[in-house]
């Protein structure tokens, strides 16, 4: 992979496109006046970082980059301060001072709701086994600015880990957390989205484990809960009751 700067890059933004591209094992390399697709033909390489003023850009065999942003969790968080509710925010009995680990942490999304919804006294941890997609988010959530101050601070109070959610699980001890939330990589896309594709590219496909839920049953205090596509067959085959179904669905457990 190849780690590289805007054509006229300050100081300090070379400085942080040689630390992530130590960081990632990969290669950093001067733009000078090169295009992304001369640098990419002229190393050999379709994996190319970009780190610019707009943040972290991810490409591979696509000219649509990978990147950070609240999306729909902004227009979320956005009728939440209206005093509106959330689905999620609902289904999870999510409340001030929770604290929440996602496994399938993605783009980051679900883990700003919650966020925002658990307050300062509340915390969430927000888990990502892909090493790129891990950094692309981690770097945005710690600098990405919105026109309101409290969701920028919901933003950074997300504590990002580089790990496998059911490794992680394991290290923690019986009812230690409020709320553990599963959102795997649909089979089945909700929405044709080129925002979205390079994400399908990147994230981990892999389905749900029953393994996982076991350990998330044995770690959480008030519910497991389950994002799924609504005609899904997950719920049923990882015990999940169904609270909300629309284009997209959630379910529970509650531990005994």
């Amino acid at each position: 992979m190849i780690v590289t700067t805007p054509q006229k890059p300050a100081p300090e933004q070379t400085e942080y496109a040689r630390s992530l591209a130590e960081e990632l094992g990969a290669r950093f390399v001067p733009r000078k006046q090169d295009s992304l697709l001369l640098l990419k033909a002229k190393y050999e390489d379709d994996r190319l970082l970009v780190a610019d003023d707009r943040g972290l850009r991810y490409y591979e065999n696509s000219e649509d980059p990978l990147y950070f942003h609240p999306s729909m969790a902004y227009v979320r968080v956005k009728r939440m301060r209206k005093g509106e509710g959330d689905p999620l925010i609902a289904v999870t009995g999510c409340e001030p001072g929770d604290t929440v680990v996602d496994c399938t942490a993605g783009l980051g999304s679900d883990s700003i709701v919650f966020a925002y919804a658990v307050g300062p006294e509340g915390a969430v941890t927000a888990l990502e086994s892909e090493r790129v997609l891990y950094t692309v988010v981690r770097e945005g959530l710690r600098t990405y600015r919105t026109q309101h101050e409290d969701v920028n601070e919901a933003l950074r109070r997300i504590a990002m880990r580089l790990t496998d959610h059911l490794a992680y699980l394991k290290t923690l001890p019986d009812k230690s957390v409020d709320i553990v939330y599963f959102d795997p990589m649909f089979r089945q896309p909700v929405h044709d989205s080129s925002a979205l594709s390079p994400l399908r590219a990147l994230a981990n496909g892999g389905a749900l484990g029953e393994e996982s839920v076991r350990e998330a049953l044995r770690v959480a205090r008030k519910c497991v809960a389950l994002k799924e596509h609504a005609e899904s067959g997950e719920f049923e085959r990882l015990g999940f009751e169904c609270r909300h179904r629309n284009k997209i669905a959630y379910g529970v457990i509650i531990p005994i």
